[in-house]
């Protein structure tokens, strides 16, 4: 097995001559949010992907294997579901608030001027319909958006970072289990019984 712990973000720094001759792995979003996995190349070789905890691989990235080779990473295709505005009688603003609503709710979403991306979801899929939006579902690259500290994920914590002294204020945090990224959400002020 080739061992590949490096990742070089959108192949920055690559001559094209090198990327176009280097192998190829097709990784659906999944896997793609994992930092260690095995998968084979176009070249057929097994590789073992070790990469920090919480990095996050998308299309046109390139693992740097521990002989020197490189793999570029193609987000294949997979199952989603492609929001549109409803041509009859909707507008650019009903993908504003379809996105809103979908982010309140922590969904992987991908953000195209056109078009939102979600994986499939009926009961999410009924609620966009609700809102007057298209729905459909196809197989494509899926690149969901990184938020504002890079990541995504559904595991929740609120309240201090642990093993820090200070109390939270009234905006609360969540870590994501998949990434360790924070992000913001305002809550109401928590009630302190001990003051």
């Amino acid at each position: 097995m080739l061992i590949a712990n490096k990742r070089l973000p959108g192949g920055q720094g690559l001559a094209p001559a090198l990327l176009r001759r280097a192998a190829t792995v097709e990784l659906d979003w999944d896997r793609r949010q994992k930092s260690r996995f095995e998968c084979t190349d176009s070249l057929g070789r097994t590789l073992g992907v070790f990469l920090p905890r919480g990095t996050l691989l998308r299309g046109g990235d390139v693992l740097v294997a521990e002989d020197g080779s490189l793999v570029r990473v193609i987000a294949a295709p997979q199952p989603v579901l492609v929001i549109t505005a409803c041509a009859e009688h909707g507008n650019a603003f009903d993908l504003t608030r379809a996105a809103y609503h979908l982010g309140n709710r922590h969904v992987a979403l991908e953000l195209q001027p056109d078009h939102l991306k979600i994986e499939p979801d009926h009961v999410l899929a009924d609620m966009l319909r609700a809102m007057h939006l298209t729905v459909r579902a196809t197989d494509a690259p899926f690149e969901p958006e990184g938020g504002a500290y890079g990541g995504h994920g559904h595991a929740h914590r609120h309240g201090p970072d642990p093993g820090s002294a200070h109390e939270h204020s009234h905006t609360g945090w969540h870590e994501h289990a998949n990434e360790g990224e924070p992000h913001e959400h305002d809550h109401p002020p928590h009630e302190h019984p001990h003051r």
